[in-house]
């Protein structure tokens, strides 16, 4: 990332992003950026089919995130670990198995959705996804216990990656689930997508000690890494080394990403607190366009060729707007099942 864009002095981990896309080949870094193109085309015309009232509650896109947790996923392994996010969940239950159809679904609170239409936009679930969280900061204390599960079991080669925002991180249960964390040596990957606003107070405003992640790495005596969010490659070799390093140590480390929400904090937040030529500046930075032209610099696609995979993640995802709009609702007698009654 330009550091003139951050203003905080960042010291980023020195990785060498273009040889991690080498090493993970053609075929990979061509499905990675489909999947970051699916998860673009899903945010977009979910919030098409909110501003249409057919979605309802809450929705966060993750539109302009996409490299760090399709990194994450590439570069530790999506199904050899436990995953959970925040409320901005479309994009990791994509890329951890749930389908593009499941997910429409959910949003329109069908019954073929991926939690029954029970969830909706911020509860979304995979097998190894213990969902997105709708209370900020209620991530972590859920990622300290699956590092700790992952302990107690004696699970050597897998790593728990808990993913929240800036904002989240000042909140009690980040120093809690920490502190147990680095206590107790969990292999927990904590991971600050520092998208510089949380939800709409700019981070020098809202944080007393910048940067996050190295800062608030020293108090728990952790390992911090600094990744320009933007870059998949950058990403991709960062969490490679973290993973590593975690499942050796069995000690927790912090990666702070550093990226950019191209749109507000949820659906209903028109982002007046950010200026036109701030938000322009940093789409220039657009992650899929970056992976993207150093998939063509390798002569791995053509321009026609990446056209026609974004076609075609558009043309899936209006197609389960179709399958969605002509699902059946829940039943209301089935409101109480896998509810506990203590």
């Amino acid at each position: 990332m330009d550091q003139k864009q951050c203003k905080p002095n960042y010291h980023f981990t020195q990785v060498d992003g273009q040889k991690a896309i080498d090493a993970l080949g053609k075929e990979e870094a061509l499905r990675a950026l489909r999947e970051m193109m699916r998860i673009r085309n899903f945010e977009l015309r979910g919030a098409q089919a909110y501003q249409m009232g057919k979605v309802w509650g809450f929705y966060h896109e993750y539109t302009g995130q996409e490299a760090i947790q399709t990194a994450a996923v590439h570069a530790c392994g999506g199904k050899k670990n436990l995953w959970v996010t925040t409320y901005r969940c479309h994009g990791l239950a994509l890329l951890l198995g749930m389908t593009v159809k499941e997910g429409m679904c959910e949003l329109y609170g069908k019954a073929n959705g991926n939690a029954q239409g029970r969830g909706g936009s911020m509860h979304l679930y995979a097998d190894n996804m213990y969902g997105g969280n709708g209370i900020v900061g209620g991530q972590w204390p859920i990622g300290a216990g699956l590092a700790f599960s992952l302990k107690y079991r004696e699970i050597k080669d897998q790593v728990a990656i808990c993913f929240g925002g800036d904002g989240s991180v000042m909140m009690g249960t980040f120093g809690e689930s920490m502190n147990l964390a680095a206590l107790w040596n969990l292999p927990l990957i904590a991971v600050i997508e520092n998208n510089q606003y949380s939800m709409g107070t700019a981070q020098e405003r809202g944080v007393a000690n910048l940067p996050i992640g190295e800062n608030v790495a020293k108090a728990y005596g952790v390992n911090s890494y600094t990744v320009d969010g933007m870059d998949f490659g950058n990403c991709l070799a960062v969490f490679k080394e973290v993973s590593d390093y975690v499942k050796k140590t069995s000690r927790p480390a912090i990666i702070e990403a550093l990226t950019y929400r191209f749109k507000g904090h949820s659906i209903s937040d028109a982002g007046h607190y950010r200026t036109k030529e701030e938000v322009e500046l940093n789409k220039a930075r657009d992650s899929i366009q970056i992976l993207a032209d150093s998939i063509k610099s390798r002569k791995w696609a053509s321009d026609e060729e990446i056209e026609g995979m974004n076609k075609e993640c558009k043309e899936e995802v209006l197609e389960a707007m179709k399958v969605a709009d002509e699902s059946p609702w829940p039943d209301p007698n089935s409101l109480g099942e896998g509810v506990f009654f203590g």
